[in-house]
């Protein structure tokens, strides 16, 4: 079957194709963080001093009512030290890949004999 991807926050993990080799989430949250210079903060006057150093962006990931053999293959796309997602970017409005690695994997049980995950769901975080 064929994929119009640019209908997907996510298109390719580690080249694994989304959807086709894992299912398409159905949660996606875009967030942007700053990154600050270690001696950034206020000063005695109440002046904030941010110091910016970079941005980094974090994805919120989730994937509801998924089989286990699906849950088993999000979960394997993500599970290597760092990885490499292509995803859609609210701030430049399109598709860019970065590297990522990933916060903690929870998997909470719906039903054990339809072997079915009530849902998978992480955080990413660019590198």
């Amino acid at each position: 079957m064929s994929y119009d991807n640019n209908f997907y926050p996510i298109t390719q993990v580690n080249g694994a194709s989304v959807p086709g080799d894992i299912p398409c989430p159905t949660g996606y949250t875009w967030k942007l963080s700053d990154v600050s210079a270690s001696d950034a903060g206020r000063t005695e006057d109440a002046l904030m001093h941010k110091k910016l150093i970079t941005q980094k962006r974090h994805l919120e990931l989730e994937w509801e009512n998924v089989y286990r053999n699906e849950a088993a293959a999000i979960l394997a796309a993500f599970n290597t030290e760092y990885f490499d997602v292509t995803y859609w970017d609210v701030l430049t409005n399109g598709y860019r890949t970065d590297t990522f690695y990933s916060g903690d994997r929870e998997s909470p049980m719906y039903n054990m004999a339809l072997g079915i995950q009530s849902s998978v769901k992480f955080n990413i975080i660019e590198r």
